[in-house]
């Protein structure tokens, strides 16, 4: 089987890896209780809470943004509190699936797969505990299972106005994606995830706690140890680490947050923006239909619809003929589905090369016409040029 040196990644994540990123991982390593790598944590912490918009803790856990959910969950909570779970797709689900395997009593608000979540239904729910015995509020920011975004501005509201009960909010696919200004919310606990919006490999995630976070966590019992966010808070007071940390990662975390302080917030948001406009419109132009909610599209993934043929087979002659990884459905969803990444570090060229992918496929599949194809590409182009 040939080696495909040329592979580009158009899935939520791992996302593709800048040059400066992937040099940086080269580096020899340095001594992790060294003042150059102190001196480094200190740097990146710094440029890590202008990303979160926050002057709120953020703490640096080597692991997956699994890793930090559960680490804010049993930093934070006791066995037997009651809290809500957010699901309408496969993250949220796994939420509620943790939250019950720490002993904790999970009220859960759905919406279909593909559909928001409704903040009013928090907003109900949180309303009618009169006694506050809601502890906390679990739920996913962009869920790339189905490309949708969910509301977090308004549920947050909701939260706030309950007072007791914590924000514990999975920003895994939108920080660095969408604006998520942490302490303008008032959200609580935001995890996210190294090889997402951050444009590093997997390896590395990320945890921003705020002050009523804290205050919880002096009265958790639920068992921890090496996600015990206590500790790590300690130990980023002298800038360290409580455990060995990947310090290659971290090597490329400072170039990584460098490139997007250089690029700005504000446009980084436009261009995830701009690519999601121009992947969504190309797709319905060439006769697919979008699976998530029109007003709801997530920045980070499209999520389109095969109606006519297995979009397993779809995604993998996309693989084997224009060495473009797409993402597949999960659960009930595979076959149905397939998801275009375009999160990171995803540039023009790389829309318009997946879509010219995607409609060539449908052309040799008899599916469109060569002259639909070039209205998609045209119907891209709008949203490409309104920088």
């Amino acid at each position: 089987m040939a080696i495909q040196q040329k592979l580009s990644l158009m899935i939520p994540g791992p996302t593709p890896v800048p040059e400066k990123v992937l040099e940086a991982l080269g580096r020899h390593p340095i001594g992790h209780r060294s003042k150059d790598f102190q001196d480094l944590v200190e740097i990146t912490t710094k440029n890590l809470q202008w990303l979160h918009q926050t002057e709120n803790d953020v703490l640096t856990i080597t692991g997956s943004g699994t890793a930090a959910m559960e680490a804010g969950i049993i930093s934070t909570l006791n066995r037997g509190d009651k809290v809500i779970c957010g699901e309408n797709g496969k993250f949220g689900q796994r939420w509620v699936k943790v939250a019950k395997e720490f002993g904790l009593e999970v009220i859960t608000i759905n919406a279909e797969w593909g559909k928001p979540l409704n903040p009013e239904d928090f907003k109900t729910v949180l309303e009618k505990d009169i006694n506050k015995e809601i502890k906390a509020v679990i739920l996913t920011h962009s869920e790339t299972s189905t490309g949708v975004i969910n509301d977090l501005k308004t549920i947050s509201s909701y939260i706030r106005n309950h007072n007791k009960a914590l924000s514990i909010i999975d920003c895994v696919t939108s920080i660095g994606a969408c604006n998520v200004p942490v302490d303008e919310w008032g959200l609580d606990i935001v995890a996210s995830g190294s090889q997402k919006g951050y444009m590093i490999p997997p390896g590395l995630s990320f945890v921003s706690m705020s002050k009523k976070a804290w205050q919880a966590s002096e009265n958790s019992n639920l068992p921890k140890f090496y996600l015990n966010l206590k500790s790590y808070r300690k130990s980023l007071s002298s800038n360290s680490n409580p455990y060995t940390p990947a310090v290659n990662l971290v090597f490329a975390l400072d170039e990584s947050l460098k490139m997007m302080k250089e690029e700005g917030l504000d446009k980084i948001f436009k261009r995830h923006e701009r690519h999601k406009l121009a992947i969504s419109e190309a797709a319905t132009t060439l006769n697919l239909k979008l699976f998530a909610d029109e007003k709801h599209l997530s920045p980070s993934v499209t999520a389109i619809q095969l109606e006519k043929m297995d979009a397993e087979n779809f995604r993998k002659t996309i693989k084997i003929k224009y060495d473009i990884l797409l993402a597949g459905g999960q659960d009930h969803l595979k076959g149905k589905i397939f998801r275009v990444g375009h999160l990171g570090y995803i540039n023009d060229r790389d829309i318009i090369s997946v879509i010219t992918a995607i409609g060539n496929t449908l052309v040799e599949q008899n599916e469109i016409s060569t002259e639909k194809l070039g209205e998609a590409l045209s119907a891209a182009s709008c949203h490409l040029k309104a920088i």
